[in-house]
């Protein structure tokens, strides 16, 4: 029974560390892109300045969430995202509005509910794993 309770400890404080809750400032404008998020400003954009294509709206939702992929609160699936020509990314893009016609998008911060990389999840999983060998080496103490 001791053994059970501790197991479902261990896999409760991973489950704990390992998930995280995310949403986006609802009360805004915004697209994600690649994880990034990008507040909608009024500036228009010239076509000049627009670059290369970078992406474009997998998902639109207007109701708060959480969700995953390259989305929006206010654009439809389909809507492209350009690079603005001589910005970096992590300053603005641009979100084409119709033919011809763009809008600069700034960048507000990191989405936290983007996918992590293993370079961002490994500290977790290791905490994880010295935390279960513990409680194992302890239990096998008690028993002895």
């Amino acid at each position: 029974m001791k053994k059970r309770l501790s197991m479902m400890f261990i896999i409760l404080i991973g489950c704990a560390l390992l998930s995280g809750t995310a949403s986006a400032d609802w009360a805004r404008s915004f697209v994600v892109n690649k994880g990034s998020s990008y507040t909608v400003t009024d500036s228009r954009m010239d076509a000049k300045q627009i670059g290369e294509r970078i992406g474009k709206v997998t998902f639109y939702s207007d109701e708060e969430g959480t969700y995953s992929g390259n989305f929006s609160n206010r654009y439809p699936k389909g809507t492209e995202y350009y690079k603005i020509i001589d910005v970096d990314t992590k300053e603005a893009i641009a979100v084409k509005e119709r033919e011809g016609q763009y809008i600069k998008a700034v960048y507000s911060d990191q989405y936290a509910a983007y996918s992590r990389s293993w370079q961002e999840i490994w500290p977790y999983i290791a905490g994880f794993l010295i935390l279960a060998v513990i409680t194992v080496l302890t239990i096998k103490r008690l028993r002895k």
